[in-house]
């Protein structure tokens, strides 16, 4: 592996200079990112001092191209990490370097690298950089197309963490390989046929030394079984006919006793289904989920969102308006069954309601539940070093987690003005962040969104969002929520904004506003903006996987470019 860091650091040090240039008959391009950040003390928003004043994120990306021959690293900086990044990641280096090359049907990774199996239900390596988390492998990637309509792939190494030197610490090795044939590519279906169908198939193994555990069951003190290799399997399915869609995937893992579960020996269950149906002006599609003790990573005693080797998404809408998102779901790993449904209708030209280009209507509902959970004969439910609980596939449990009923409506009433209305009403159980004995949220969210084109190239937008709620989540998150912005875009470069959130609802102390004001420029592939303001103390959340987010006062800014 050091040879190959040598390799591709000397060759970016030799061409970076002449950027996208063709250099030995390759081609080098990249990116980079700097995120800074002051911010001061602000008791009335609950942000903390920081010593260090100054607080960056950055990344660069180098890839070199030559034919089937591809090269790159990435260079990180935490020094030190923006709040609500955890401080392991404080420090600068190379985590992430490789090596790929094709040939003939096969091509071979090298170093680090990404990878899904099907919905990533046992197994899948990614970054998402919004909520610090990258879980990248380091090893060898192989992937095989033999024949057309058959990939194979298989996967060996560890994952990252953090800054550790993962070949010299304990945590476990990733081993997987993963199948998928589409029948009708080759040739067991008539590629004229309106049935299209593709079967797959993974499997993927963790080994990790066992530590010694002792404990006590029913006045007997005895010390754990713990399994090294902890298998787990999935098949999936896509289907479709003409119109109608279906796909689904089943996985199951072994006895998998670890920090997540309490250390229990119940197996994995995980099961996602997807329904759609679509003709023009009308799409639906049904989505539902369970899952049963389906954490899975390759160190039992980690409890964070790194070192996940598969990932669960979640059903619920992934809302970008701030009120939209201040209750966001999280996935609830051991235990939860899920319904999403959406229905999306373009009302037609020149009708009533569609007007002159049409009304763009959404619909979505969904709602998650607990599975169900009985205790065993003889022990207390979730007991440590038993099998932990009964559970009936099909039955729904009896605690509610999330509950949403959302409504979105486009309307565009000249080629220069349109708007976005959105009404939401959510139902939030606060025990999926670990906050038991918290009432249950019942809010109303409206959203009014509109854009005024003032000419080719500057348009003004301005959106109202306002929450309604009785309970507080939070000491800085109490009952009702006002929040305006006011945004202005410049020859297609230039932007400036104002936004207010204003927490009006809280009863004793101040109602505080939560202003901010940003300015940012566009050119080429370059873009910078710098904003200042109040943050709020709150959840971020994308796919279901979640990080707290401090409060904050003060300055962000932002600078983004590739070549």
């Amino acid at each position: 592996m050091k040879k190959i860091i040598l390799l591709v650091a000397t060759l970016s040090l030799s061409i970076v200079g002449a950027y996208s240039q063709g250099i030995l008959g390759g081609k080098v391009t990249g990116n980079f990112q700097v995120d800074v950040q002051a911010s001061k003390e602000d008791s009335s928003i609950g942000a903390n001092k920081v010593k260090e004043k100054l607080l960056n994120n950055a990344f660069a990306n180098i890839l070199y191209t030559n034919g089937d021959f591809t090269a790159g690293f990435r260079y990180e900086a935490y020094l030190n990490p923006i709040l609500g990044f955890d401080a392991q990641y404080k420090g600068a280096g190379i985590p992430y370097r490789f090596a790929s090359y094709k040939k003939d049907f096969l091509e071979v990774t090298v170093g680090n690298y990404y990878e899904q199996f099907g919905s990533g239900l046992i197994f899948r390596s990614y970054e998402e950089r919004n909520l610090g988390l990258d879980n990248a492998m380091d090893g060898v990637k192989i992937v095989a197309k033999p024949y057309s309509g058959i990939v194979l792939k298989g996967v060996v190494g560890k994952q990252r963490y953090y800054w550790e030197d993962i070949w010299q610490n304990d945590n476990g090795l990733v081993r997987g390989m993963d199948a998928d044939i589409n029948l009708n590519d080759v040739g067991l279906l008539s590629s004229y046929s309106n049935i299209r169908l593709s079967i797959g198939g993974s499997f993927v193994s963790v080994y990790q030394e066992a530590e010694n555990r002792y404990i006590t069951n029913n006045g007997v003190f005895y010390k754990m079984n713990i399994p090294e290799n902890i298998g787990a399997g999935a098949a999936r399915m896509n289907f479709a006919y003409k119109d109608f869609s279906l796909s689904g995937e089943y996985a199951m893992k072994g006895q998998d006793p670890n920090a997540t579960n309490g250390y229990i020996y119940r197996k994995g269950q995980a099961l996602l289904l997807t329904a759609g149906y679509s003709i023009a002006g009308l799409g639906v599609q049904v989505q539902a989920k369970r899952i049963d003790n389906m954490s899975f990573k390759s160190k039992r005693t980690e409890t964070g969102n790194m070192l996940n080797v598969n990932y669960l998404p979640a059903i619920t809408r992934q809302h970008s308006y701030s009120l939209m998102s201040m209750y966001s779901y999280a996935t609830q790993i051991n235990g939860e069954m899920g319904l999403q449904a959406d229905i999306m209708y373009k009302i037609p030209k020149h009708t009533f309601l569609g007007g002159k280009y049409g009304t763009d209507v959404k619909l979505n509902y969904s709602r998650i539940n607990a599975i169900d959970k009985t205790a065993i004969d003889g022990y207390k439910l979730n007991q440590e070093g038993t099998k932990g609980y009964n559970s009936n596939f099909f039955k729904v449990g009896d605690e509610e987690y999330w509950e949403e009923i959302n409504l979105e409506v486009n309307k565009k009433f000249s080629k220069d003005y349109k708007m976005n209305f959105m009404y939401s009403y959510q139902t939030f159980n606060p025990i999926a962040f670990g906050h038991e004995g918290n009432p249950f949220i019942y809010a109303h969210i409206f959203v009014v969104d509109g854009t005024y084109k003032l000419s080719t190239h500057n348009s003004l937008r301005g959106e109202v969002e306002w929450l309604l709620t009785k309970q507080d989540y939070d000491e800085f998150a109490k009952g009702n929520w006002l929040q305006g912005t006011l945004e202005y875009n410049l020859l297609g470069r230039w932007f400036f904004a104002a936004s207010d959130q204003w927490n009006y609802g809280t009863e004793q102390g101040d109602k505080i506003h939560y202003y901010n004001l940003s300015v940012g420029c566009t050119y080429n592939t370059t873009r910078v903006s710098i904003s200042y303001g109040k943050q709020r103390q709150g959840i971020l959340c994308i796919g279901g996987v979640c990080r707290e987010v401090p409060a904050s006062n003060g300055l962000f800014a932002t600078i983004t470019s590739s070549f």
